[in-house]
């Protein structure tokens, strides 16, 4: 069946002509489109879900006859210069279609329900298009240059999608923020990319990397040189996948609709930088020195972005740093020669993300009937608690996502996150001791997130909740006011008689109580995050070993592994080493989640001495390490604040001083002859009298003085 192949075009090009048409109609006839706003949205739905079929069988004929396939068409045809544009089908690219072709469909259903009372629905819908089918075309790009091309449209929908509600001055900022800090990683890939081209002659990649090994072994190549370009090809992964420095944007992206959040964070915008560096991995594992790099770069991400999310009130922006933590991971991964697990970890990762993203969203939406439209509001976790109890079906599938993201088996990130924490302990045990301890933070945050959100009592009723304020150890502190534990019952100061009966039926207690409480979500939401449990809870298994004893991800090495096959896979052992990995990462992930329970379970230990040692502490102001690392973590790392000030407040004098330079230095030099010689010649006007003797006076006397001058 491989005549199949020679129609993969189609799977860009229908979301690509959706959303032309999508578009055109709502430029041309706007008032038509928006009535039938819920046909566009079918329209949407169905072709991706064709090009999600397209691409299982795809997948299936690579499990089949794993070979690659590459179609090439001229472009621009000179005697020099041949850029040619096609499609590339290896098992890399049949697994990322499978993955964005998946959660783009269950995002698209899920968006029909979120932004259903949307102005900008029909809009929201041709965005979407766009934004899959310049995903799509990423990866099946044969070349650096069609990958630029679309690595620039994936960049341009994010700008779109994040400022989507543009009127808002803060989505405005962070549509803006991310496009800027992106243009930076963006920068240097187009560098990376010529330099590679000026050293190969090619932007193939089968000839790019063959060519320049060549050139290695041969000693034909500055090896400084190369490192600089394969340092300014990673700096467009730095951006696109939120890694340090460049991750400010990540967080700030959160003002875009949840199901986009769902969607950059899953299988698209920060799934580009993993999917380049796994793409270009023959090119950079001929670098030992930039690989070294990368791993670095990835434990650094890895790390900050646990340590910022630990006190974090925004349930979205919580989610958004705990990408960036595990995007450090698979970067960490590559870096250190685990291809396969790296590139696992993404597929683990994109499925329970984008179901906790989108349980996030399904909260959001409760939370709004209750708090208003604010997003300071909606999506604070000081404003929930104790959802579970009105949205069980949210509540379980949010659970299970934790349950994956903490590492727990049998979920899916716990199979490739202890493969990663296993590698990186037999590459370097200082990378070993960065991911070990990641895992315990994710553990400990996470279920912080879940404590805080659907355990307790629900908190948005109370008139206290105005002056709430989370601590690190899961405090609820108003100003006049004992610390009191989440742990606890918060009284109601509306209505002390009133309480919740849970032995009652709950929509007759929603009927007659004073107070708005959230309710379930709508089955469209629901069926969503029910289907993204499948992947979430049995996906890992694909990394499980083989009974026989054999190392780990049998079943996928036949479908991950790079271009040129020549590379050195770190790999785990039999089921005896296996398990004992598995201790030895659980081990720090269990005690991460016992801290948690104590500090915002439903049923804490020794809350009493907690809470009357932390005050002690906070009256006598002796916890500085404890101060610090909440400071640390609310305020981000510090990193907005010094980029603000070195970078925005520097760039504003600069551009201050420039003016000044310009407007007193440049013009006062010209004005400054013009003025002179105006007054110059106003001065000479008045020697001029009208007489004639006057006029042969001074005539002669300058003569004179000349021939003086001449004869001295």
């Amino acid at each position: 069946m491989e005549f199949i192949y020679q129609f993969v075009w189609i799977i860009p090009f229908l979301p690509f002509l959706t959303s032309i048409l999508i578009g055109s109609n709502l430029f041309f006839f706007p008032k038509s489109t928006k009535s039938l706003r819920y046909i566009w949205a079918i329209l949407s739905i169905s072709v991706l879900f064709i090009v999600m079929t397209f691409s299982f069988i795809i997948l299936w004929q690579q499990f089949i006859n794993n070979t690659i396939h590459q179609y090439l068409w001229s472009w621009i045809f000179d005697k020099q210069i041949d850029f040619k544009i096609g499609f590339l089908i290896d098992p890399l690219t049949s697994i990322m279609l499978v993955l964005i072709t998946t959660v783009g469909v269950l995002v698209m259903i899920y968006s029909d329900s979120y932004m259903s009372h949307d102005q900008g629905y029909v809009r929201f819908f041709a965005y979407l298009s766009l934004f899959t089918a310049s995903m799509l075309g990423l990866v099946l790009s044969p070349n650096l240059i069609q990958i630029y091309i679309f690595w620039e449209l994936v960049g341009m929908c994010s700008y779109l999608l994040i400022g989507f509600w543009f009127t808002r001055p803060s989505a405005a900022n962070a549509c803006q923020k991310a496009f800027i800090t992106n243009r930076i990683g963006d920068f240097g890939l187009l560098l990376g990319i010529l330099g590679f081209y000026w050293i190969t002659g090619s932007f193939e990649f089968e000839t790019l990397f063959k060519r320049f090994n060549e050139l290695l072994i041969n000693h034909e190549v500055n090896l400084y040189f190369a490192s600089l370009c394969a340092l300014l090809l990673f700096l467009g992964p730095i951006a696109k996948s939120a890694q340090f420095p460049l991750h400010v944007w990540l967080p700030d992206a959160m003002e875009g609709p949840t199901p986009i959040s769902a969607l950059i964070h899953a299988a698209t915008m920060v799934a580009a930088g993993i999917f380049l560096i796994a793409r270009l991995f023959p090119l950079f594992q001929a670098l030992p020195y930039i690989m070294n790099i990368i791993s670095w770069i990835g434990a650094i991400t890895a790390l900050l972005g646990a340590t910022i999310a630990l006190a974090q009130k925004d349930l979205k922006k919580g989610l958004a740093y705990s990408t960036m933590s595990q995007l450090g991971y698979m970067m960490l991964a590559l870096g250190i020669g685990s291809y396969q697990a790296g590139l696992f970890h993404l597929i683990t990762h994109a499925y329970s993300k984008a179901l906790l993203f989108l349980g996030s969203g399904s909260v959001i939406h409760s939370m709004e009937s209750i708090v208003g439209y604010s997003p300071n509001k909606c999506q604070n976790m000081a404003f929930m608690g104790g959802l579970r109890k009105f949205m069980p079906i949210t509540g379980i599938t949010f659970l299970i996502g934790t349950f994956s993201l903490c590492g727990i088996p049998p979920f899916a990130c716990f199979w490739s996150k202890d493969a990663i924490i296993t590698d990186s302990w037999l590459y370097f045990s200082g990378l070993g001791w960065i991911s070990w301890i990641t895992a315990g933070l994710t553990a400990f945050y996470m279920f912080r997130i879940y404590f805080l959100t659907f355990e307790g009592y629900l908190r948005a009723n109370s008139n206290e909740v105005s002056s709430i304020s989370l601590s690190i150890w899961g405090d609820l502190q108003s100003n006049n006011k004992k610390l009191e534990f989440i742990s606890k019952k918060l009284n109601n100061k509306f209505d002390n008689s009133f309480e919740i009966d849970e032995h009652n039926d709950k929509k007759e207690f929603l009927e007659k109580g004073k107070y708005l409480y959230p309710k379930e979500s709508d089955n469209k939401i629901l069926f969503t995050s029910i289907i993204l449990t499948l992947p979430t809870s049995f996906i890992g298994f694909l990394g499980a070993p083989f009974p026989q004893g054999q190392a780990g991800f049998d079943l996928l090495s036949q479908c991950l592994y790079p271009i040129s096959k020549n590379y050195s896979e770190i790999t785990s052992g039999n089921w005896s080493e296996f398990l004992l990995n598995a201790t030895n990462s659980l081990s720090i992930v269990i005690l991460g989640i016992f801290i948690a329970s104590i500090l915002y379970g439903p049923i804490s230990f020794f809350p009493q001495n907690l809470e009357k040692n932390f005050e002690f502490l906070l009256q006598k102001n002796l916890n500085p390490f404890i101060s610090f690392i909440y400071n640390w973590s609310y305020f981000r790392g510090y990193i907005d604040f010094y980029y603000d000030m070195v970078f925005i407040k520097g760039t504003r004098l600069l551009a201050q001083f420039v003016s000044f330079f310009d407007e007193w230095i440049i013009d006062g030099i010209v004005n400054g002859f013009g003025i002179l010689i105006s007054y110059g010649g106003e001065s000479t006007k008045y020697l001029e009298g009208g007489r004639i003797s006057s006029y042969l006076f001074g005539l002669i006397l300058g003569i004179f003085l000349l021939l003086s001058s001449a004869m001295s």
